[in-house]
This record gives structure tokens, C-alpha cells and sequence, in this order.
């Protein structure tokens, strides 16, 4: 009864952000506003997360430079919930004014060829608006973008709307190698979209790598689709050109992927992302917690063998090591 009720609650919420969408981005953006005052100075929604993210990630900035980024990353998060809501009821013209893609060529071309394309992708910018894509591109191929299904099928079910609105397929993770050769095996080129920017699994770390001036885990899970099923490799460089628009440039980073060796396109990747938050770091994600996991952490509980990654011990085994109360509580022990 519980379920049936949150259910038809949730149903009903949905259906109202959908008619509220139907306002023009300028409320929007005022909504945004007061939600940024909300979010950032009432609530203080992973304040300190974002802060020290910031800071470790720019030593060479001063606290005020810190502070000031910190604030336009609130401004433009609360910007990106809007925008994604508008696109329940945005019209394509509009979408297509606002979202721009430069380098489409690149993959028609590819596809002429009957190859099919990887993008890299970051959580930077409105990274929801870039399933626009079909809009830009010919119908001689497929738009894809793999994603994580959201165990609430309410709130997944919405989101797939949104996603698959303008034309592009969804394909869960767990599917992703199969879908792509069925597409390679009906005769339909594809242009998938990856987002590998935030921290891996424990047992999906294979690749260590300097970001942001950290020791990085790294998502290589792409890498090893794109490699196997022969995809050009594009990076897809998003800036925002003002307040509801934006622009991304597919960069192409090698048309022969398989003959590279390991994690190199991954590396590649990372760098190229890299580029894009330092030349304005306020649109990246950095709300996430990306650098919880460390090499020294790793060394010490994983081991490695025939690519696959193995515990040899435990979180709470560790955090007796440590001398820390718990695994999540990384305080001291006292003794009594």
C-alpha cells in the first residue's frame, strides 16, 4: 500500500514539474536564483565537499579565488536542475539554439565508413543536453548514451523520457556491449556517449593516473567497449557560451582505437577533460567526492591478477589498521 501511494505521489510530481516546464527559461532562471540561496546558504548541500575538492585541486589559488568559484559552481548547479526540467516540454528550435554541436562531420563521416563512434563525455557543463545530439546529425546512424538505471522506476522512467525525447537511444551499462554489436550487426552505425569522470568501484580499478593534482582511479570500462567494437574515439569538449547556452566541439582522438595500447585512450581522455575544467573549473561536478579512494588504501586492501582486481582485506579490517573508530567515522580510536 506504502509503494502504491509513494508511487502515485511521485507520478503526480512528475506530472506537474512537466507542466511547470512549460514556463519560459527566464522563470526558470528565477527559480535557479532562489534556489542557489536556498541550496548554497540554508541547506549548504556538500559545502565542505566542494570546498575541499576546490582546494586540492588548486593549491595555487587563494581562499578567495576558491570561494568565488565554489559560488558560480552553486550558481550553475541549480541552473543545470532547471535546465534538465525544461526539457520536458523545450521545442526542438529552441533546443537546437541553445545547444550547439561543432565537429559533426567528423562522425558522419565515420559513418559513411560504416564505423561507428565513441564520445568521451564529463560531467561538466549541462552534460543532459548533449542527448540533444540527434537533432545535429543525419539519420544515417543512431545516437546513444549508455546510462545507470535509477532504482526508483519513477524517477528512472522520467529520466528516460527527458533523455530519449529529441531521438537518442538509452542503453543500460549492463547491456552496453551486446546493444552496440547488434546495432554493428543490423548495419547502423552509432555514436554512443560515455561519461567516465567520477571514481570507479574498487574491483573496476585498473588505472592510476595524475587529475586535478591528485592520484586519480580511473573508469577504463569504456575504453575496453570502444577498443572491442572498433569505435572512433572523440572527445566531446562542452563550454558554456552564456546562461542556457552551449556548445560542444567533438575532437577526434584516434580512428583506430583497437591498435593503441591499454588505458593510453583513457589517459588521453582524462587529460582532455582536464583542459576543459581548468579553462573554467565552476561547470564541473564538484559535488562528488572523487577523491575518497586512494592508491595507498588500494595497495593495502586489493591486489591484482589476470586483469581482474581481488580483496585481501576487509573495510573494517582497514580501519583497524588505521587506528580509526570505523570505516566511515575516519576518526582516531580513544582508548578507554
Amino acid at each position: 500500500m506504502k509503494k502504491r501511494l509513494l508511487s502515485a505521489l511521485m507520478k503526480a510530481g512528475f506530472a506537474l514539474l512537466k507542466v511547470l516546464s512549460l514556463l519560459p527559461l527566464r522563470i526558470h532562471y528565477m527559480f535557479s536564483d532562489m534556489m542557489y540561496v536556498i541550496v548554497y546558504y540554508l541547506i549548504r548541500y556538500r559545502r565542505q565537499v566542494v570546498r575541499d575538492n576546490l582546494a586540492s585541486a588548486f593549491p595555487e589559488k587563494s581562499a578567495a579565488e576558491i570561494k568565488q568559484t565554489e559560488q558560480r559552481f552553486y550558481h550553475w548547479f541549480c541552473d543545470y536542475i532547471v535546465e534538465t526540467f525544461k526539457m520536458a516540454t523545450i521545442s526542438r528550435s529552441e533546443m537546437r539554439r541553445r545547444m550547439v554541436f561543432k565537429g559533426t562531420e567528423q562522425i558522419e563521416q565515420c559513418w559513411a565508413e560504416g564505423q561507428s563512434c565513441g564520445v568521451m563525455l564529463g560531467h561538466y557543463c549541462n552534460w543532459e543536453w548533449v542527448s540533444t545530439l540527434p537533432l545535429a546529425m543525419s539519420d544515417k546512424g543512431v545516437c546513444a548514451e549508455l546510462y545507470h538505471p535509477i532504482e526508483n522506476p519513477e524517477t528512472n522512467q522520467f529520466f528516460l523520457q527527458l533523455r530519449q525525447r529529441f531521438g537518442s537511444d538509452c542503453i543500460p551499462m549492463e547491456r552496453a556491449l551486446r546493444d552496440i554489436v547488434k546495432y554493428r550487426q543490423q548495419g547502423r552505425p552509432v555514436v554512443v556517449g560515455y561519461i567516465a569522470d567520477q571514481k570507479p568501484n574498487w574491483h573496476n580499478i585498473h588505472l592510476w593516473m595524475p587529475f586535478l593534482n591528485h592520484y586519480t582511479p580511473m573508469f577504463t570500462g569504456s575504453e575496453r567497449i570502444i577498443k572491442r567494437t572498433g569505435q572512433a574515439y572523440f572527445y566531446g569538449d562542452v563550454r558554456r557560451i552564456r546562461r542556457g547556452y552551449y556548445e560542444c566541439e567533438f575532437k577526434l582522438l584516434d580512428r583506430h582505437p583497437d591498435a593503441v595500447a591499454d588505458y593510453q585512450l583513457t589517459e588521453r581522455y582524462m587529460q582532455e577533460m582536464e583542459k576543459t575544467i581548468r579553462r573554467d573549473p565552476a561547470f564541473w561536478l564538484w559535488s562528488h567526492d572523487r577523491w575518497s579512494r586512494t592508491k595507498e588504501e588500494f595497495d593495502i586492501r586489493f591486489y591484482e591478477k589476470d586483469g581482474k582486481v581481488y580483496e585481501k582485506m576487509s573495510q573494517e579490517d582497514y580501519a583497524v589498521r588505521m587506528g580509526w573508530k570505523s570505516y566511515w567515522d575516519r576518526r582516531p580510536a580513544t582508548k578507554e
